[in-house]
């Protein structure tokens, strides 16, 4: 997962592959619940593994739930309808998880006991006042902590009274409503209890899996159309002992989106996404209709789809989202493809989410270049008008995981423009491996992905800043210093021979090597080599298999393809001048021998191994006459390399120096 302040994204040109979904946030939360309040134990399988997820995991072991998690399933032993008296208090985080707030507050309220329920900052500006008072209607004891009609609450001791229907508003948020379905079965032991919904129910798909799921646990409702819910007497959770989760069919969109707008690799096959389809109980599997009638070819079966290019560009439409509300933000993007002005109506429930979506879409799309015209429940989007028309935007994510993931499909713009993603982190509410996902299908445009070169002399300090510089940018590593220590090592390994007449066999060695730079760490085919680089017999291997023309020009060839989204940052004595010469950044970084001597006499020391400081000098300025004469790539700055002298400066503020030179080269515009 990216921690990044920003992912910047390359102009991507063409994608294919196959992408296997994690599990469906509505489902794993709700099943998380279900479980929790059945007797016995439940195996849910495939459940997601996300933020939301984990502050109902959390919140459910506060109240004494036993939880045994091995991967993706997990085991649930229930409460049995019932909060144990050591567990009938408690302080629940709940995030920003909707999912999580609504259920719980309603499932505690009717339980009783003593608990605060709160959140992040966003959470507390969410409603939920429509759902506390249809608790209240049942003798519930819920107040506010903070806003009237907010969270954070307090939840007492309920006195239930069951007289009339529960009335509940179903035009705010289906989740109201869903939050009491689950719920009230605790409570209907002797009679039937009736929810009677007011005004129109949006999100009706989401009512859907959650009469679907209370059925899987044993609970029957009945429906009179979409304004009336009976819960019968005598429901009962029971266990259905094992239940597998279904992949969430709103991050399907993004990648349905991505098969609809990217061509395909050369010789490749459409995005086949497996974990969901056609069949899903998810109201949000209708986005494929939507894509579809925007011109996106698509193939269905029982657990997938496959998504291709169709019509192009892409149609136009007009369209209700009520049945797609968090889908439907995917289409918004989808528009910036498509002729004509896309509207898309009746998402007044965006305003309500973790943002207010609608003006958030419509403030990113306009940095993009799109004219959007937004309403109280509607959002037009009409294209940038040609290609000169587009702009290259700095997309703010309002720690809003589907603004990040919709925004990334921009990236596909015919400008060829990068795209940069703030706070690509936010993903992790439904799907933290989303970027990495992406980057596995997408393809860039030829030359783009950027690569930020860092040379420099012997223990001028470029290893541990081109380190930093990566987990900052999020970028791969190549610390290129290592490689040829590296293929020596896995020549040995690999029993061969390492002289001239085995030359062309080491030089196709080398394009196999699985080589990985993580942070200090080294990789050789997944084993952890950072050690075993470094010993004089290394060193002397090294010196051996570089001094063979056929390795060094495969090294050459090796080396370019580090260069992988999102980008690269490369550290050696000649990344800027003959591996990446076209690199947007180079920056030669050097420091006086005798500073470059008192730090290796310090790292030398601090591992108990003798050392002097004129040896040492001596030694580097040896070194360096030789690198700088040597007949093949010798070490001098490239031409249009940014010189920095670290002799009196830090780790820290060598990095920040550079990533100012970096943004500086950034076309991101905020307007």
């Amino acid at each position: 997962m990216f921690t990044t302040e920003f992912l910047d994204l390359p102009p991507l040109a063409a994608a294919s592959g196959t992408i296997t979904l994690p599990g469906s946030k509505s489902i794993s939360n709700r099943v998380l619940l279900l479980a929790a309040l059945c007797e016995g134990s439940t195996a849910i399988h495939d459940l997601l593994d996300s933020d939301d997820t984990r502050v109902m995991l959390a919140a459910l072991r506060q109240l004494g739930c036993q939880i045994d998690q091995s991967g993706a399933t997990v085991h649930i032993t229930g409460l049995g309808g019932r909060i144990n008296p050591a567990h009938a208090s408690a302080d629940l985080f709940l995030g920003n998880a909707g999912t999580a707030m609504r259920p719980l507050t309603a499932a505690l309220s009717v339980l009783g006991g003593d608990f605060q329920l709160r959140g992040i900052p966003r959470m507390h500006e969410r409603p939920i006042g429509d759902l506390v008072d249809a608790l209240r209607q049942l003798g519930c004891d819920v107040r506010y902590l903070g806003n009237e009609g907010y969270p954070p609450l307090h939840i007492g001791q309920a006195r239930i009274a069951i007289d009339a229907p529960i009335r509940v508003r179903g035009d705010v948020s289906s989740q109201f409503l869903t939050a009491l379905l689950l719920a009230l079965p605790l409570v209907a032991k002797t009679q039937s209890i009736t929810i009677e919904v007011v005004g129109e129910l949006i999100s009706k798909p989401y009512i859907e899996i959650t009469l679907q799921l209370l059925a899987r646990f044993g609970v029957q409702v009945q429906r009179n159309g979409w304004q009336g819910f009976t819960i019968p007497a005598g429901a009962q959770y029971t266990s259905p002992g094992s239940l597998y989760v279904e992949a969430d069919a709103s991050s399907a969109s993004y990648f349905i989106a991505l098969g609809a707008i990217a061509t395909r690799a050369k010789g490749q096959n459409a995005i086949k996404i497996q974990g969901v389809g056609a069949d899903s109980i998810q109201g949000d599997i209708r986005f494929v209709e939507a894509a579809r009638a925007m011109g996106a070819h698509i193939e269905s079966g029982p657990n997938w789809l496959q998504v291709s290019r169709g019509s192009w560009p892409l149609k136009a439409i007009d369209l209700d989202c009520n049945h797609i509300p968090d889908a439907a933000m995917t289409l918004a993007v989808m528009a910036l493809y498509a002729t004509g002005t896309t509207t898309l109506r009746n998402i007044a429930s965006w305003r309500v989410k973790e943002t207010d979506r609608i003006a958030a879409m419509a403030c990113e799309l306009r940095k993009l270049g799109a004219t959007v015209v937004e309403g109280e429940d509607f959002i037009q989007v009409t294209p940038p008008a040609g290609i000169d028309a587009w702009k290259a935007a700095s997309i703010h994510t309002y720690d809003d995981h589907r603004v990040a993931m919709c925004f990334s499909l921009a990236a596909f713009n015919p400008a060829s423009l990068p795209v940069r993603i703030e706070d690509p982190k936010c993903v992790a509410k439904t799907f933290p491996d989303y970027f990495e996902a992406l980057f596995a299908l997408a393809q860039p445009a030829p030359g783009t992905v950027p690569v930020l070169c860092v040379d420099g002399p012997t223990a001028s300090g470029k290893g541990t800043l081109a380190t930093v510089l990566a987990e900052r940018l999020g970028y791969h590593l190549l610390d290129s210093g290592s490689l040829y220590r590296i293929t020596g090592l896995a020549a040995i390994r690999r029993g061969m021979d390492i002289s001239e007449a085995n030359a062309q066999a080491l030089a196709d060695m080398v394009g196999t090597l699985d080589i990985r730079f993580e942070g200090m760490t080294v990789f050789l085919d997944g084993d952890d080599v950072t050690q075993a680089i470094r010993t004089e017999e290394a060193g002397m291997n090294a010196s051996r298999v570089a001094a063979l023309p056929p390795v060094r020009t495969a090294m050459t060839a090796f080396q370019h393809s580090f260069a992988r989204l999102p980008g690269l940052v490369a550290d050696g004595r000649d990344m800027g001048t003959v591996i990446f010469p076209n690199a947007p950044l180079k920056v030669f970084l050097t420091a006086s021998a005798q500073k470059r001597a008192e730090r290796r006499h310090k790292q030398l020391i601090s591992k108990g191994i003798p050392a002097t400081l004129d040896s040492l000098r001596s030694d580097l300025e040896e070194r360096d006459a030789r690198d700088m004469n040597r007949s093949v790539a010798p070490l001098r700055p490239a031409q249009d390399a940014q010189l920095l002298d670290n002799s009196e400066l830090s780790i820290e503020e060598s990095v920040v120096q550079v990533l100012d030179w970096w943004q500086g080269k950034q076309p991101f515009s905020e307007k």
